[in-house]
């Protein structure tokens, strides 16, 4: 592993195409200052001075991908309001294909509102319907991913929780990658472990990856275990290819079916928001596989990603001249990372990825 052979796949994410199932979320962000606290209550008045709209959740996925270069077809729902309305224009906006669109009348189109004020988010509140999505509309999905799947290299499901990902979901998306040959990576949702068995891959931070575990053991099953060793777990339960765990300041770790486990320390120089970090991540990574990538070049390249995305303020994505650029800078290099066996004398996991 050098830093050509990296380039070169980074190079190669023009022509990777990718599958993106999930949970569609209109990101609104109002942009102020804070000169004063309110005489009504104890908080800071923000004075607005712009707002902007993104494409979030599974969205989000899409987009870090269309901006490193690869092509990407999204499928989720969304409602017949305002808020729908929106982000489609949104996705259009980005440049993000709609024709994954599912339009449900009966229920709204979810969205995350964040009010930042010099740099800091000061309140996030969402609107949303949790409730799993209608039969119909699951349908309707599975019969874009049957339309689509045959020309794309594998599948992302983001979830997100929000009614979109269900056992039907998954099964289904299962026996599609199998007959097509396709990988299928999950972006978790901590509640929802047992429903990725036999994906070729999840991405957990630190605290989905150990309240996944406790989902399949019990509360108390991972109290006192290492982050190795929750790893190789869940490894076994879910009867999947990898586990990457984001680790925060400690960068990753990669657990892969009958390998020693791969550490990577963090790339990130200064952090200013880790929203959509792992939207980041699972994206690179599937460009990545689908690119020829290792696990081990994945993993290495999507931490890179994730160092560069964090540093910047808000949902943000990163682009391959940035990709490639730290690579340059050499701010790891590939041969640091830390190859080793499991060992309970690993220290004890820490706070959330």
């Amino acid at each position: 592993m050098n830093r050509n052979r990296l380039q070169g796949i980074i190079q190669n994410f023009n022509k990777a195409k990718i599958l993106v199932v999930g949970d569609f979320i209109l990101d609104q962000f109002i942009w102020g200052q804070v000169n004063r606290i309110s005489p009504e209550a104890p908080v800071p008045v923000v004075q607005v001075k712009r707002e902007s709209f993104m494409p979030g959740g599974a969205l989000n996925v899409a987009n870090n991908i269309l901006t490193l270069g690869g092509t990407v077809m999204p499928s989720g729902v969304v409602g017949r309001d305002l808020f729908g309305r929106m982000l489609v224009k949104v996705m259009k906006n980005y440049g993000v294909d709609t024709g994954g669109v599912i339009y449900d009348d009966t229920r709204p189109t979810t969205q995350k509102t964040r009010i930042i004020a010099h740099s800091q988010q000061v309140v996030r509140f969402d609107r949303e319907d949790s409730r799993n999505i209608s039969e119909q509309d699951l349908e309707n999905i599975l019969k874009y991913i049957q339309k689509v799947i045959r020309n794309m290299d594998g599948v992302i499901i983001e979830d997100y929780g929000k009614g979109v990902v269900s056992p039907a979901l998954i099964r289904r998306i299962l026996k599609l990658v199998k007959r097509h040959k396709k990988f299928v990576l999950v972006d978790p949702k901590e509640k929802h472990f047992p429903y990725y068995k036999g994906v070729t891959a999840i991405t957990p931070n630190r605290k989905e990856a150990y309240g996944g575990l406790a989902i399949f053991e019990g509360p108390e099953s991972q109290e006192g275990l290492t982050v190795d060793q929750v790893g190789q777990r869940l490894l076994k339960k879910l009867q999947s290819r990898m586990v990457l765990m984001t680790l925060g300041e400690e960068g990753m770790a990669l657990f892969e079916k009958n390998k020693q486990v791969v550490r990577i320390p963090t790339a990130a120089k200064e952090v200013f928001d880790v929203s959509g970090a792992g939207d980041t991540v699972v994206a690179v990574f599937a460009l990545c596989l689908a690119s020829g990538a290792s696990a081990r070049e994945a993993a290495y390249i999507s931490n890179m990603a994730a160092g560069i995305v964090v540093g910047k303020l808000g949902t943000a994505t990163v682009n391959q001249k940035e990709l490639i650029r730290s690579f340059s800078e050499g701010e790891r290099q590939p041969e640091r990372a830390a190859v080793r066996p499991p060992t309970s004398k690993q220290p004890r996991a820490g706070g959330a990825g």
